[in-house]
């Protein structure tokens, strides 16, 4: 079945089924999701079936719906995605989508007609053997200018968030910082960094609209602070 996990720092706080054509999410009591938290706008956003697909859409929300780290007005919803609402995050399971992959991982054979299927178990050892051959990289960040809590930050999360909000990964201090400057989203391969809600990000002096991949050394602006990312070895 098609469901979503809502978690806040990783923590699984509701597992909710996507068995309605609608589902909406908010912080207001009447939504199907409720999330308490004042980075979430009363009805931030729905999660509609149309035809065969799911698509999640916003409802004009303050601080916007991402998608893997992109801001979205609408997108359709894949296994695997990670949606942030305000600083919590819905993790995406179609399991119809899965299936799907199993049936279609499949190698060539010596034949260019013919397509050798591997197993279950045998594609787990595969990927198994892939993820030994590539460690999960492991970042953070060193604050360099600007007021926060701490001085160094290791990006531990799938999602963290640079803002003033309760629960955000990097806290920011003052009246005038915004509740989302920034979204660090962390993958296998690596991190990248993406601006919130039209707030102003800089790497190495140059400013940035869209997805940014980190690279060991870059300086990233966001929020009044300046800060370097590192890769842990």
């Amino acid at each position: 079945m098609a469901k979503v996990l809502l978690k806040f720092k990783e923590a699984v706080i509701r597992e909710i089924p996507l068995d309605r054509d609608v589902i909406t999410i908010g912080r207001k009591a009447d939504n199907d999701i409720v999330i308490d938290n004042q980075a979430v706008s009363g009805y931030h956003a729905r999660i509609k079936k149309e035809g065969n697909n799911i698509f999640i859409e916003d409802a004009n929300s303050l601080n916007g719906t991402y998608i893997n780290g992109q801001k979205i007005s609408k997108g359709e919803l894949h296994n695997s995605d990670v949606v942030l609402i305000g600083v919590h995050t819905l993790d995406v399971i179609l399991e119809k989508e899965r299936e799907t992959e199993d049936k279609s991982f499949a190698l060539r054979g010596r034949s260019m007609d013919e397509t050798v299927v591997i197993g279950a178990e045998d594609k787990k050892k595969i990927l198994a053997s892939q993820d030994k051959e590539k460690p999960e990289i492991l970042g953070g960040f060193i604050v360099i200018e600007g007021s926060t809590e701490k001085r160094d930050y290791l990006l531990k999360e799938r999602v963290t968030t640079i803002g003033k909000e309760d629960g955000a990964g990097i806290p920011l201090k003052g009246f005038f910082a915004p509740k989302v400057a920034a979204l660090i989203n962390r993958r296998k391969e690596g991190y990248f960094i993406t601006p919130a809600g039209g707030k102003t990000l800089k790497v190495n002096g140059q400013k940035v609209d869209h997805k940014y991949d980190l690279k060991d050394g870059d300086i990233i602006e966001a929020g009044g602070l300046k800060l370097q990312y590192y890769v842990k070895e």
